[in-house]
């Protein structure tokens, strides 16, 4: 080790050509998705982009909702990043999920309160979590809905917010029935009641088909 006061000039130093460029979008990540425990985010980060893994970093600088639950760590911007971390595998094990969660600082109690909300055990469908998380987000089915088409979408952000049909129907009936408080009947008709715009958009659905029905549509606070 050099004595406390070598001096060493520029041509001394090697630095790494790729150095200044990792070092400038590791702190735009930071930024973009503002961990609660950087040291913690950082590693996860590091590790990611040394196995070439989607990395734990929203897509934009989130700004708080007046309207947003706040309670749950969670945010429009986390869920989409554990969405596009997991939904390729379909199915994902209890600890890939916690490895992930963790990653993100969220809250242990609220991934445990999902899980037993979802009766999930080793293996998680992640479909069926990923409704659970929208619906942690609002307190209504309608807004859980609204939250999932604008994290789904391939539209520019501000725009429709379309996803196929399908895929609303899923996550719609999932939640509805794990509510348990809408007739199947209602939820028949409400369901019935949008394949008309849907029909016109080639089986896709935006938010507003659906969010400006919510007035008349029974929901629950969750």
């Amino acid at each position: 080790m050099p004595p406390p006061d070598t001096m060493f000039c520029s041509q001394q130093i090697n630095i790494p050509p790729e150095l200044p460029d990792i070092l400038k979008q590791f702190t735009k990540a930071a930024i973009r998705t503002q961990p609660q425990d950087v040291l913690q985010w950082s590693a996860a980060y590091f590790c990611a982009l040394a196995r070439g893994d989607t990395l734990p970093v929203k897509e934009r600088l989130e700004m708080p909702v007046a309207t947003q639950k706040t309670d749950t760590g969670l945010t429009p911007g986390l869920v989409k990043i554990l969405h596009k971390q997991l939904a390729p595998k379909e199915n994902v094990t209890k600890e890939e999920l916690e490895e992930r969660w963790k990653d993100l600082c969220l809250p242990k109690e609220q991934l445990d309160s999902l899980l037993g909300l979802g009766n999930f055990e080793t293996n998680v469908e992640w479909m069926k979590f990923f409704a659970l998380s929208c619906s942690a987000l609002s307190g209504t089915i309608l807004s859980a809905m609204k939250h999932a088409c604008e994290i789904l979408t391939e539209d520019p952000e501000g725009g429709a917010a379309r996803i196929p049909f399908d895929t609303f129907v899923f996550l719609y009936t999932y939640l509805v029935q794990l509510d348990g408080e809408i007739p199947q009947a209602q939820i028949d008709s409400f369901l019935r009641s949008l394949e008309e715009p849907v029909g016109k958009r080639n089986g896709m659905i935006k938010v507003a088909d659906f969010y400006s029905r919510k007035k008349c549509h029974h929901s629950t606070e969750r």
